[in-house]
């Protein structure tokens, strides 16, 4: 299907016309729903496994890495074959994969079964570029709103979900509520996913000669890693909080899984704040503001656990200002990381989506390794609020960089 107009026709449930932001929104949040459903579940899957934390860790690291890699080549691959069969595809590797782990008799084969589940990814990158084939760019930015708002919602209810079927019937009860889940999202994509790419693509040889012209920008790069830490201060939480709430606090799995979702009620408001005030005060301006509301919510809550006061709600609910500062920050930064050379703007986002999700992979996996040389949620949180420190360095520099090239 060619490009479409401004104004597409859109039937659902009819895979003759592009899919409805109801599918795409669904699509979106079941790579959401796989990366934290199963959180509460970690200790007991330890256990299950006979293995160590930090090992069972990595169904969390080694899945963001994989995810990382696949930046690189879903997008190419979808241009050359198109969207539906791509989405198609990768879900029904997934619905195999999910199956493979709940039946794995190892802990090493989970890994790789796990590893595999990353197929999902397809759902939030092709779902964004699907928007961007069906409606103009001045419509593309509003709709997409609409299917990340969709996704950030997924996180608040997923780990709920997660530990109340966890602490009922068990770890594998995750990964049969996955399996119904995926089934029906990939029923609803089977039938309302009309093919949208217009058969005009850039290849990865082409792509690639890109690479040295937007790597020689220093502002890029500020923006990326303002990116990468702040997100990486959320990926640590996603790789430690599991072992915090069961080894440190004794929490149950439901309420693990209510307190994995605090952060995802400050990403949805800081996304809300984006959309209302990033035009009014600046990408630059937002990303600082995102940057100090996350390192100030980390040190309150770091130096209340150090003087002994630490307790639950201090942590995971001054984690909500990792959430908020990112729902801030990230946007704003994947706005900045576009613009700096705005004709290389595609190659732009699929890299430093590529070295943000790879940044967290490796922050997550120091986690879950520096959590179990101690008895308290410190050492989680000092890697939080570093990351966090340095996405706010990074901003700064990004400020100072600007000044100095317009001569300020």
């Amino acid at each position: 299907m060619a490009q479409m107009s401004s104004k597409p026709t859109i039937r659902f449930l009819d895979r003759t016309t592009p899919p409805h932001i109801v599918t795409l929104v669904l699509l979106a949040g079941l790579g959401a729903m796989n990366m934290s459903a199963f959180l509460p579940a970690l200790p007991e899957m330890t256990n299950h496994f006979g293995t160590s934390y930090a090992t069972m860790q990595l169904s969390v690291s080694a899945y963001l890495a994989v995810t990382a890699l696949l930046q690189f080549v879903v997008g190419q691959l979808s241009d050359r074959y198109g969207r539906r069969p791509v989405i198609l595809i990768c879900l029904g590797v997934f619905l195999a994969a999910t199956l493979a782990c709940m039946v794995a008799p190892t802990v090493e084969l989970f890994l790789v079964f796990r590893m595999v589940q990353g197929t999902v990814a397809v759902g939030l990158v092709l779902s964004r570029a699907i928007v961007r084939d069906i409606v103009p760019q001045n419509e593309a930015a509003s709709m997409i709103g609409y299917v990340t708002m969709g996704m950030a919602l997924v996180p608040m209810v997923a780990p709920m979900v997660g530990g109340a079927l966890n602490q009922l019937y068990g770890w594998e009860s995750i990964f049969i509520f996955t399996l119904l889940v995926t089934a029906i999202v990939f029923t609803l994509c089977w039938l309302d996913l009309g093919e949208t790419a217009s058969g005009h693509f850039t290849s990865f040889r082409d792509q690639l000669s890109d690479y040295p012209e937007l790597l020689g920008a220093r502002r890029f790069w500020g923006y990326v890693f303002a990116a990468a830490f702040a997100a990486g201060a959320f990926f640590a939480f996603l790789g430690g909080a599991p072992y915090v709430a069961s080894e440190v606090y004794g929490m149950s799995s439901f309420w693990s899984g209510v307190g994995f979702g605090a952060p995802a009620i400050g990403y949805a408001t800081g996304n809300y704040i984006s959309g209302r005030y990033s035009t009014t005060y600046g990408i630059n301006a937002m990303i600082y503001f995102g940057a100090i509301i996350t390192v100030s919510g980390l040190a309150i809550s770091l130096a209340i656990t150090l003087i002994g006061l630490g307790s639950p709600l201090i942590f995971f609910g001054f984690c909500t200002f990792v959430g908020l500062g990112n729902g801030l920050v990230m946007p704003n930064a994947s706005a900045g990381m576009m613009s700096v050379r705005p004709h290389l703007a595609g190659t732009a986002s699929g890299l430093g989506s590529a070295i943000l999700i790879g940044g967290g992979a490796g922050l997550s996996a120091l986690a879950g390794h520096v959590l179990t040389l101690g008895t308290t949620s410190a050492p989680l949180q000092w890697i939080m609020f570093l990351s966090a420190g340095m996405a706010l360095v990074s901003i700064i520099y990004v400020q100072r960089r600007e000044r100095a090239v317009q001569g300020v």
